[in-house]
């Protein structure tokens, strides 16, 4: 998960698609979400070494991290979504509930997977399934994403899901079954993907969307329309 957040994002600045000239709330962005993952590596090391009370007091600060991911997270697709910068191969109001339902799933499998830390057969699966829900962003700067309009949402949601999968093949190679854990986490996972869909061309969810755009250049942007693509 942690290359594949790493190439997604060095394949953009490699292309000339990202420049260190973008305002500074976006470099904030960048340096806690590539902490987040940093942190994440280093406590699964951690784990697997064995050095236990290491991980557990560098939990805390992970819970805090956390916090600050969803935060900044929903906050930079909400301005993204204002300014009218939204992707062309997604559509604005569809933009604004994936990324925000995104990390808010993130949210809830990292917190249920801290409640059940002393169960450790749980907190590592709902862990690694609340990263692969952060790998999103990455993995759409990889994928060929104006070839899959009217799906790139979809296609997202199948090439994150092979983290927890690869999670259950794991499973199923040493015990010969999966643990349950993986079903919850991968089942929130599609209800999410399910909840964009339809809350996206809902009349709340409009609403919402037009709340969030008021006064500002995304007012003026179909919310189930695709932007003019930059490549015609």
């Amino acid at each position: 998960m942690a290359i594949t957040i790493v190439l997604g994002f060095a394949t953009q600045l490699a292309m000339g698609r990202s420049s260190f000239s973008s305002p500074a709330i976006l470099h904030v962005h960048a340096l806690v979400f590539f902490g987040w993952t940093a942190l994440f590596v280093l406590q699964t090391a951690l784990a697997g070494r064995g050095t236990i009370a290491l991980h557990r007091r560098l939990g805390w600060v992970g819970a805090a991290w956390a916090t600050v991911v969803v935060m900044l997270g929903i906050y930079m697709t909400a301005m993204m979504v204002r300014r009218g910068a939204v992707p062309f191969f997604f559509t604005p109001a569809y933009f604004l509930f994936m990324n925000s339902f995104g990390v808010l799933g993130f949210a809830g499998l990292t917190a249920a997977a801290i409640r059940l830390r002393r169960r450790t057969d749980w907190h590592r699966r709902l862990m690694i399934c609340g990263m692969a829900t952060l790998t999103g962003p990455a993995v759409g700067r990889i994928l060929p994403m104006p070839l899959m309009i009217p799906w790139a949402g979809w296609g997202v949601f199948f090439a994150i899901m092979l983290f927890p999968i690869a999670g259950i093949v794991m499973d199923l190679r040493r015990s010969g079954r999966a643990h349950p854990a993986w079903w919850w986490g991968t089942g929130t996972i599609f209800v999410i993907q399910i909840a964009m869909d339809v809350i996206a061309a809902s009349s709340p969810g409009l609403a919402l969307y037009d709340a969030v755009v008021k006064g500002g250049p995304g007012e003026q942007v179909q919310p189930l329309s695709y932007p003019t693509s930059p490549l015609f």
